[in-house]
């Protein structure tokens, strides 16, 4: 037997991959339709539009959900850490208590977040938007926040519960129905006003599912009455308040560096640079979206070996999926460097300069693709600030470099900071999850 054969017949046998695998499946097909579907729209919305509004269109959903992201403390992880360690524990009292805290912190976040939305609303289109009129866009969409009250915290229980496939089918309707009326926009000559429409019902959709589904799960993992747990079963409250500031920090941090580039090229520069940089980004996608689904369900099995201390394991899965990421984003990225412009002419020929912020953003995305574990290792590993330190003092240098390349180079130079952001931070939190790993494992063998 060849050294190849016995590689895949390793694969293959690997029991921890192929759950990881198949768990990931499920969100990929959804994922896959829905990014073929959210391809169809943004082409659509593109010709509808035109370039300025599709700028627009960008600063206000990236508005809202930068303004939902400000307080959020990324429920979804503390849940899944949790409910792992006392299921481990045999202490199922504990995690729904877990569970419940983190619903009710969210719960309010989301409403804070949303009344701080509606006061900034008119200051984001006068100075981002360059528009005061684009207000009511800002409040129609905004309602997406309300609509994902404790979303974070279901999406954690359902990787638990590794319903993978009810997630699979929400994103799949959500995408449907985003799709189909925009085209009907496109054929009947609508408007702003119908775009954001649609593509706040599908954010409402992704927000409301999950949450139905984890109520369900929950009853059926702790009982009816599982949302009677006592507070006095939660952890220590500074273990619990460190790993959720620290995570909501690291969100804030992404907020600001990572998620927020419509943001950033529309305050330096015009809704029409927002424009071709949105449709860069919009293509980006087809490279992070299969990456996601490996996210969600690797987290819970590399937690899942972190508490057994199965640290062989734990390297094998490692380096088992990162070589499945680098087929995808090696794949996909080639295709784009020499397909790129005829797949950028689908919207039209006036977002073509898209084509070079393109391929600058590919080199760090696909960095980030391949080691898209680096975080969530960490985390297990109870060490949630290092990626937070490393992201503020990388990140404070891409925003300060912005304010002096950007206005003189354009959004190109954006690109260009961003991909050197996310290769540079990833590549340092790998080093140190690694170091860590092979220290946690010389202690306890």
């Amino acid at each position: 037997m060849s050294r190849l054969q016995k590689t895949f017949q390793a694969w293959r046998q690997d029991r921890l991959l192929g759950m990881v695998i198949r768990n990931s499946g499920h969100l990929f097909s959804g994922n896959t339709i829905g990014t073929a579907l959210s391809l169809v729209q943004s082409i659509f919305a593109a010709k509808l539009l035109g370039v300025e509004n599709v700028g627009v269109l960008g600063v206000v959903t990236v508005f809202a959900s930068t303004v939902n992201r400000l307080f959020s403390f990324r429920m979804g992880e503390l849940v899944v850490k949790y409910m792992d360690q006392y299921r481990a524990e045999g202490r199922p009292d504990r995690a729904a208590a877990v569970v419940k805290v983190a619903a009710l912190t969210e719960s309010i976040t989301s409403l804070l977040a949303f009344v701080v939305l509606v006061l900034l609303a008119p200051l984001a289109a006068q100075i981002i938007a360059h528009d005061p009129q684009t207000a009511p866009f800002f409040l129609l969409y905004g309602l997406i926040i309300p609509g994902n009250l404790a979303t974070e915290t279901a999406t954690g229980v359902l990787q638990v519960a590794r319903r993978f496939r009810a997630q699979a089918f929400i994103n799949i309707g959500q995408s449907v129905l985003t799709a189909v009326i925009i085209v009907s926009a496109w054929l009947l000559h609508g408007n702003m006003l119908v775009v954001v429409l649609a593509y706040t019902l599908g954010k409402l959709i992704l927000g409301i599912g999950p949450m139905v589904l984890a109520w369900d799960s929950l009853g059926k993992i702790y009982g009816a009455g599982w949302w009677r747990a006592s507070f006095r079963l939660l952890p220590p409250r500074k273990e619990l308040a460190s790993f959720a500031v620290s995570t909501n920090l690291s969100a804030t941090l992404n907020m600001i560096v990572r998620d927020s580039e419509l943001l950033w090229v529309g305050f330096f520069l015009t809704t029409r640079d927002v424009g071709y940089y949105k449709i860069a980004l919009a293509i980006i996608n087809l490279v992070v979206a299969p990456i996601n689904p490996l996210i969600s369900a690797t987290y819970p099995e590399l937690s899942r070996s972190v508490a057994e201390k199965s640290w062989a394991q734990l390297r094998r899965l490692l380096r088992r999926v990162s070589l499945l990421a680098a087929g995808w984003s090696v794949g996909v990225s080639l295709a784009l460097l020499v397909f790129g412009n005829w797949v950028i002419l689908l919207y039209g020929a006036e977002y073509l300069p898209a084509y070079p912020a393109l391929m600058v953003l590919l080199a760090g995305y696909g960095v980030a693709n391949i080691l898209f574990w680096n975080r969530s290792l960490l985390l297990v590993l109870q060490r949630p600030t290092f990626p937070f330190q490393v992201m503020l003092w990388i990140g404070l240098a891409k925003v300060l470099l912005a304010f002096v390349l950007v206005p003189r180079f354009g959004y190109i130079a954006e690109a260009a900071l961003l991909s050197a952001y996310l290769a540079i931070s990833v590549a340092i939190i790998v080093w140190q999850g690694l170091r860590q790993t092979a220290i946690l494992e010389g202690t306890t063998s």
